[in-house]
């Protein structure tokens, strides 16, 4: 389950307090995508976005974070097991290292799985986990260059098993594309030793660092995934699937965020208090201004988008989808519309927010 957002984090300042709880509501909005899609499209639909969205963050991230990570000049089958466990530890998952001999390493990630709180793991059919592998650890041979390295999935969550298991194993020979990737059911990991496991370099991560490493883990998978989903079911499909996703997940998610912002009242004012909070958290800022009836929420930079050149006007739409599900809680007759959005330098959006007319009909 997710931590509670409404207590703050020893050794963290107040501006990591938000970082963790927007941290939460990207973590409850990507499990979210994904049943969405097993739901209103199919689980093959499902696999394949997430297929996509881990075959991207693997080309992104694998081989750049192994210097940060302390991994640089391990055997690869030992680095490869070590960066699933660091770099998923950071992101507060429950993850197991064992290592055998320099050529197999174990990973375990344990139940309950972070990736799939509470009851939504029922909903998980199991070509989606498998789909985790096919776009990342199925990759991690051809990143290196090394292609006798293979992975090896002994158990999945999804299927009743003792966790999402297996190792990687440098083989005798070079392997074909369909080795790389193989499926072996019972084999039972050895027991897991703390004391053994890999440590990230204490010096370089402080317990702010980390914190922000812990929000940038969830945001990380959003920032793949709305991309992805535009790439694969068209704009108007994506847009549609990512902005449905969004209200049901704001909505859900208003109570504990709306607390651990300290949000007390429901008129526009505190919306858009709310609204900065969270921009904050993220790592951008939100001017507050009045304009006759309507309060200005007007926020320079997109922090989740940063780096990516000129993203789809989709993935913005998608993206509101959480400002409207958690304002349509915070009170049902406010009306909140993004009325400007330009990009000189820094990405500026500026949302009205206004309370709607009396005897107004509200259309989703």
């Amino acid at each position: 389950m997710a931590n509670d957002i409404t207590k703050p984090v020893q050794g963290v300042p107040p501006t990591m307090h938000a970082a963790r709880a927007v941290a939460d509501l990207y973590h409850s909005y990507f499990t979210g995508l994904i049943l969405t899609l097993v739901s209103r499209r199919s689980g093959a639909d499902a696999a394949r976005w997430v297929h996509a969205v881990f075959r991207h963050q693997h080309h992104e991230k694998f081989l750049s974070s192994f210097d940060k990570l302390g991994l640089t000049g391990m055997p690869h089958a030992v680095a490869c097991a070590a960066y699933h466990y660091l770099s998923n530890s950071i992101g507060g998952v429950s993850v197991e290292f064992m290592k055998e001999s320099d050529r197999k390493a174990w990973v375990r990630f344990v139940p309950p799985r972070w990736i799939y709180p509470g009851a939504t793991i029922c909903g998980v059919p199991s070509e989606v986990s498998r789909a985790f592998l096919t776009g990342w650890y199925a990759q991690n041979g051809l990143s290196l260059k090394n292609p006798r390295l293979g992975f090896v999935c002994t158990a999945q969550t999804v299927d009743g098993q003792h966790g999402l298991a297996g190792y990687f194993l440098e083989h005798d020979r070079d392997l074909a594309p369909d080795e790389r990737l193989v499926f072996r059911p019972g084999e039972m990991p050895p027991p897991f030793d703390a004391d053994t496991a890999p440590r990230l370099p204490a010096a370089d991560w402080t317990p702010e660092r980390l914190a922000r490493a812990y929000r940038n883990y969830a945001m990380e998978y959003v920032r793949s995934g709305l991309p992805r989903l535009m790439e694969l079911f068209g704009e108007t499909e994506g847009a549609h699937i990512g902005h449905l996703t969004g209200r049901l997940i704001g909505a859900q998610s208003y109570k504990e965020i709306a607390a651990a912002a300290g949000i007390v009242g429901d008129d526009e004012d505190s919306l858009a208090r709310l609204m900065a909070w969270i921009a904050e958290g993220e790592g951008d800022t939100i001017e507050i201004t009045r304009d006759g009836d309507a309060i200005l929420a007007a926020r320079t930079g997109w922090r989740l988008m940063r780096g990516i050149a000129n993203p789809s006007p989709g993935v913005l739409d998608a993206w509101n989808g959480l400002i409207e599900g958690l304002a349509m809680v915070h009170n049902r007759f406010l009306i909140v519309d993004i009325v400007d959005r330009v990009d000189l330098g820094a990405p500026r959006t500026v949302w009205r927010i206004r309370r709607r007319p009396q005897g107004a009909i509200a259309i989703a």
